[in-house]
């Protein structure tokens, strides 16, 4: 009976132990099993690959990563491979990292964890890849911003009228900003849309030429049939226009006009060259009269006291020869009678293509006596400019302020001021004078340095007709021309 129950005892042992290794065969092989594909939560380069094996991951990884790019431009959709834009996946440096950290404890120690339910720690893989910069700027410039970028549209003038109508903005890729938008969907493997940066940009200012059409088209919708010279220096960019025109034609610029009162620039500027600061009483005042209320007795004063008694006026030519201008000159006192000192011949007064009959004792044209100003502006800003460079300490910074000044004290409310919100910074000198042989007005001419928000300038009209000008017409002409130049200077650029 002992023999017996010994026995049954060793063959439950034994079966034991035969199960127990059955059993941990089985184990041994499950944990096999799951040592050869990544554990729970381990993600390579942002993808779950919980379970799959080696190869399985890869393939998941790579399809993952091998999603286009969708670029949103506006409402233009463009859609580009990765390997187009520069982007490469490592995905053999990626897979040896996580096989690595799958691996990193003993076989034998992670298959007593599992025993002991004891599962391995997830493995978080960071993306390795490379993206060529150069490649992916190249064609974003290329391939978008050369198909869809927009030029914003300048201003368009409006005919019949001294305004501009607003032109449609525009809008750009932003390289840089669309560059790192476009690398960070690259690098992710669900965030593949990518909205592009763009600066959008206002309607531009348009060309001076346009500026130049615009005021010929005035002209005609004024109904003047003489002749119309303006010159316009934009006193930021340096920029110059010049508008010669008469009914129509196109005229060679350049055109000798009588000066009249304008020629009172020259003999300010003369009379500063000659007088140090500060000036005495009488001659502020006699530079008052002449300037602000353009009487004629006082410059006839200021030459006979500073320059000479007879030849001033010559005085005054010779210093605007010396600035080089050719075309302007005084030849005679303003007193009625006065002796003509000299007659100049001019390439202005010597054409043979225009003539206006201008007057002996005085002429200059429109770009004249605009870079004369323009020698003012640059003195009285900087104290450079033709003065210091034609007359060295002569002319001083201060004085030509103090010419600015008295030009912008000559209010008349006319002319190129007329054409101006009011309250703007006209510096001006205006010229007309009466026919004595017919007792008609032939010739109107305005300098004017014009300070406004959206940039300083010099403009300067004459207009002459050999028939009667007639007043208001001139005026409003004057204005018109002067209105569509300060609009042009001041759209609303964004």
């Amino acid at each position: 009976m002992r023999l017996k129950n010994f026995t049954l005892l060793r063959w439950i042992s034994l079966g034991l132990i035969i199960s127990a290794v059955l059993l941990s065969i089985f184990q041994l092989a499950v944990y096999s099993r799951l040592r050869s594909a990544f554990s729970e939560g381990t993600t390579i380069g942002g993808i779950d690959v919980s379970g799959l094996s080696e190869e399985d991951a890869a393939i998941r990884i790579t399809q993952a990563f091998a999603i286009p790019v969708e670029m949103r431009y506006g409402e233009d959709i463009i859609q580009a491979k990765p390997a187009t834009l520069g982007f490469s996946l490592d995905l053999a440096g990626m897979m040896a990292a996580a096989d690595q950290a799958r691996t990193a404890s003993p076989f034998w120690s992670g298959f007593i964890d599992y025993l002991f339910n004891r599962l391995p720690e997830s493995q978080v893989i960071p993306l390795r890849s490379k993206l060529d910069l150069e490649v992916l700027q190249s064609y974003l410039i290329y391939e978008i911003a050369a198909r869809y970028d927009q030029p914003a549209e300048a201003f368009i003038p409006i005919p019949g009228t001294v305004n501009f109508q607003t032109g449609n903005p525009g809008r750009s890729l932003d390289i840089e900003r669309s560059m790192e938008l476009v690398s960070n969907a690259l690098k992710s493997p669900t965030s593949r849309i990518v909205n592009l940066a763009t600066t959008q940009s206002g309607a531009t200012r348009p060309s001076l030429n346009t500026l130049k059409v615009l005021l010929q088209q005035i002209v005609d919708s004024r109904g003047f049939t003489g002749q119309v010279e303006i010159y316009l220096l934009d006193l930021q960019s340096g920029n110059e226009m010049q508008v010669a025109y008469q009914a129509g034609n196109q005229l060679v610029p350049e055109i000798a006009f009588s000066a009249e009162s304008t020629i009172k620039i020259p003999i300010l500027v003369e009379t500063y060259r000659r007088l140090g600061e500060p000036l005495s009483s009488e001659n502020a005042q006699l530079i008052e009269e002449m300037i602000v209320l353009s009487d004629n007795t006082a410059p006839d004063k200021l030459m006979s006291s500073l320059m000479s008694p007879t030849l001033g006026p010559l005085e005054v030519t010779r210093t605007m020869k010396a600035l080089g201008l050719k075309n302007t000159f005084l030849a005679g006192m303003f007193y009625i009678g006065a002796p003509l000192l000299n007659r100049y011949s001019t390439p202005a007064n010597t054409r043979t293509d225009i003539f206006t009959d201008p007057d002996p004792y005085n002429q200059t044209t429109p770009v004249d006596i605009g870079l004369l100003l323009n020698d003012i502006y640059e003195c009285a800003q900087n104290g450079g400019g033709s003065f210091a460079a034609a007359f060295p300490a002569e002319i001083t910074q201060n004085e030509c302020k103090s010419m600015i000044t008295y030009l912008t004290r000559n209010h008349i409310g006319v002319l190129i001021e007329a054409g101006v919100p009011e309250g703007t910074k006209v510096a001006h000198k205006h010229g007309w004078a009466v026919d004595p042989v017919d007792g008609l007005m032939h010739t109107v001419g305005d300098a004017a340095l014009v300070y406004t928000p959206g940039g300083n300038y010099i403009l300067t009209i004459f207009i002459h007709d050999d028939a009667q000008i007639v007043w208001d017409a001139a005026n409003k002409l004057f204005a018109d021309l002067s209105s569509a130049v300060y609009n042009y200077f001041n759209l609303e650029l964004n």
